[in-house]
């Protein structure tokens, strides 16, 4: 791929950033930098590797389900300062 000032300034529009010339040189050589190191990734031999979609295995860490005492409908509405009728209150939805 052809690196040049063309190419910084198309990127640059498409990402809707207006670059002084100078950024444009700064930008450059990054630019090549950042793309030769990435094309060292093509001289790598992957033909019999398999896709992994997930580098690391997923696991469902679920725990059991265990019957608890929990408040009561008094003590959670205790702190609420608004609530009608054994229910939060809360601010109408238009």
């Amino acid at each position: 791929m052809k690196i040049d000032k063309e190419l910084i300034e198309h990127i640059a529009s498409l990402a809707r950033l207006k670059l002084t010339e100078k950024e444009i040189e700064k930008f450059l050589p990054q630019l090549k930098e950042i793309l030769n190191a990435f094309s060292k990734l093509d001289e790598v031999n992957t033909d019999n590797t398999q896709p992994s979609f997930h580098p690391v295995e997923l696991k469902n860490m679920m725990r059991e389900d265990r019957i608890k005492p929990s408040l009561t409908q008094e003590q959670a509405l205790s702190n609420s300062k608004e609530n009608k009728d054994n229910y939060f209150k809360g601010p109408m939805a238009i």
